[in-house]
């Protein structure tokens, strides 16, 4: 099972990645837009495991606390256009203690350094005049849990499947 922990976002906040995509969409970029069902932020990759219980076991662990999650400015890592998320101690925090009962657990994940966003589009090919310089208001949420998400491969995409939460 391929399995991933992840947070999701609130209304307000996937209005405001629906326009970030739009505004991507009428400047011509062409690319993988993410559909709206798929929109989150990833805490941990996992990867393949074959026992999500071991990874809810980890979660339960590091207890979630809610915090406020802002989305905060656009960038691009190459050709993944992103939204991005607003500096916050408590969310930084919250992922340090969860990798470390993941990794407490035996459970592999992807060790990369966490640098929250939330993609809007993957293999982006600029429009005529380039990518767009769009402007997103800051969207504020209280966020009051993490989810552990199953994903796999189906006829038009990749389906995301909440597995539990904490």
């Amino acid at each position: 099972m391929r399995l991933f922990i992840a947070i999701h976002l609130s209304d307000a906040q996937r209005e405001a990645v629906r326009a970030a995509q739009a505004a991507f969409r009428a400047a011509g970029v062409r690319g993988n837009y993410t559909p709206e069902e798929n929109l989150h932020l990833t805490l941990a990759f996992i990867g393949e495991w074959p026992d999500p219980e071991d990874a809810l076991a980890a979660m339960a662990a590091a207890p979630f606390a809610p915090l406020t999650l802002t989305l905060r400015g656009v960038g691009a890592f190459g050709d993944l256009w992103w939204l991005g998320i607003e500096e916050n101690p408590a969310l930084t925090a919250y992922v340090r203690r969860l990798r470390h009962a993941l990794a407490d657990a035996g459970i592999p994940f992807d060790r990369k350094r966490f640098s929250p966003h939330i993609t809007l589009v993957r293999r982006a090919v600029p429009g005529p005049k380039g990518f767009p310089g769009i402007d997103v208001p800051p969207v504020s949420a209280v966020i009051d849990r993490a989810s552990l998400m199953r994903s796999e491969r189906g006829r038009s995409g990749m389906i995301y499947t909440e597995l539990g939460s904490v």
